[in-house]
């Protein structure tokens, strides 16, 4: 039911920890190498910039075992998240149970997957504002809802897309509209048929530029492909030439891919392969091409192998389960598809193991200077599986007019550690506004931040 909120005051907050040892010696903005750019939360702060290469890789430590959650608290009273000199930070909302993946209408309404509680909320701004004049909840009693997405494009769309764990619903949307006006369609059914909801659970969507395509992100459901070490009937090599390129056998089949579809669910289609878990996509403008974050394997070591984020072309293979970042095999599988061993697609920006990217956006606004449009900006969640704590950030991913990137990345918005075993954030969710402001929602706290020029 809607209704008309009190806002929330606008709580503005700046570094308030001194910048680590790599800030220091980042300071002329030069990117970090080599084992310089690894490091743990300590070493994070706002412009450290690193360049991760695939000449980096460890040799995989098959022993590795690590187990190491954080422990969630309550953000400090002297906390809150850092950004570079010359931003601000104000806090949006609070006391979201699950707030995920997040999304601006065309109207300028933030829409937000509530996910463990099955509901889409949004929120409504006055000009300029951090603290929302409304708040509604949208659509609810949903099976996880991750991805959002409108449709058809431009300033006008007829539908919310909403992805759940296991499928798809939509909802006919007026652009204003608070609430759904109606049961989605189709009820009960998904939209799309098929889709496993075990496991890597968050299924994001977007829409090509021309509005004809629909892409569904499918993660794995295991970390190592432990159920299809079994050859099907026919072959290895007459399943991929029937299905895709590295399609999966057995429990893993449909999964660890992006998938595509018409806009009424029709026409599916394996559009790439070998992904372990794209947990976030976007389009970048500038190409059109679709964007990944992709969070990798684990039990192979704290700083292997690494997590990434890539444009993701047609009928390409990223390596999963039997290869990774190009033809590293995965000695867990070794010997078993030494034919895809030259066809693996090497990803475009890669970060350090265990960082846990879950969404992407990118901003078409030069209302924070001209080196900033076209960038895009990257949510990491954070490790659970590392000796020391990496993530916990928002990192920039800068590219050129054309859409170029250097493969390097640059830490935005820290702050959301309080010590080794103790954090207060886990970024999950970013968006950018009209006017070029950055939202960011965490679920460690269930909060939600805007982040703008001073």
């Amino acid at each position: 039911m809607q209704k008309l909120i009190i806002p929330l005051a606008a709580i503005s907050f700046v570094s308030l920890l001194p910048a680590g040892g790599l800030a220091q010696d980042n300071a002329a903005g030069e990117a970090l190498t080599g084992d310089a750019a690894f490091g743990d939360w300590q070493d994070d702060s706002p412009g450290v910039r690193r360049h991760i290469t695939v000449e980096d890789l460890e040799e995989p430590d098959l022993t590795a075992e690590t187990s190491n959650p954080p422990e969630d608290v309550a953000m400090p009273p002297d906390a809150g998240p850092q950004v570079p000199d010359g931003f601000k930070v104000e806090m949006v909302a609070e006391g979201i149970e699950n707030p995920r993946v997040i999304r601006f209408a065309p109207n300028g309404d933030l829409f937000v997957a509530n996910s463990e509680a099955g509901e889409v909320l949004v929120y409504r701004f006055a000009e300029g504002s951090a603290g929302p004049t409304e708040e509604s909840v949208f659509a609810e009693n949903l099976n996880e809802p991750y991805g959002i997405a409108f449709y058809p494009p431009g300033d006008n769309p007829e539908w919310v897309y909403v992805a759940e764990s296991d499928g798809l619903k939509r909802f006919a949307y007026t652009s204003g509209d608070l609430e759904a006006s109606g049961e989605p369609e189709p009820e009960p059914e998904s939209l799309v048929q098929g889709i496993p909801g075990e496991h890597h659970w968050t299924r994001d969507i977007v829409f090509s530029p021309d509005g004809e395509t629909l892409y569904y992100s499918v993660g794995s459901g295991s970390n190592v492909a432990e159920q299809v070490t079994e050859e099907p009937e026919g072959g290895w090599e007459a399943w991929a030439e029937e299905r895709a390129l590295g399609a999966m056998w057995g429990e893993e089949e449909g999964r660890a891919l992006v998938l595509s579809f018409s806009p009424e669910g029709t026409n599916e289609k394996v559009f790439a392969t070998g992904l372990r878990n794209c947990s976030g996509m976007a389009i970048q403008p500038a190409t059109g091409d679709l964007w990944c974050v992709v969070n990798e394997r684990d039990l192979l070591g704290d700083n292997i192998p690494f997590d990434y984020a890539t444009h993701v072309e047609e009928g390409a293979f990223y390596g999963w389960p039997w290869y990774y970042i190009g033809d590293h095999e995965d000695p867990r599988l070794a010997g078993q598809r030494p034919d895809l061993a030259d066809q693996v697609t090497v990803p475009d920006v890669l970060f350090q193991a265990h960082s846990a990217p879950l969404n992407i956006a990118f901003s078409e606004s030069d209302a924070w200077g001209a080196e900033y449009e076209g960038d895009a900006f990257v949510a990491m969640h954070g490790s659970w599986n590392r000796d020391t704590r990496t993530g916990y950030k928002v990192v920039r991913l800068d590219f050129d007019e054309s859409g170029n990137t250097d493969g390097t990345y640059q830490d935005f918005m820290t702050g959301f550690v309080v010590g080794d075993a103790e954090v207060w954030g886990r970024p999950v969710g970013v968006a950018v506004a009209e006017d070029g402001s950055l939202f960011v929602s965490e679920d460690g706290s269930g909060t939600i931040w805007k982040v703008s020029r001073e």
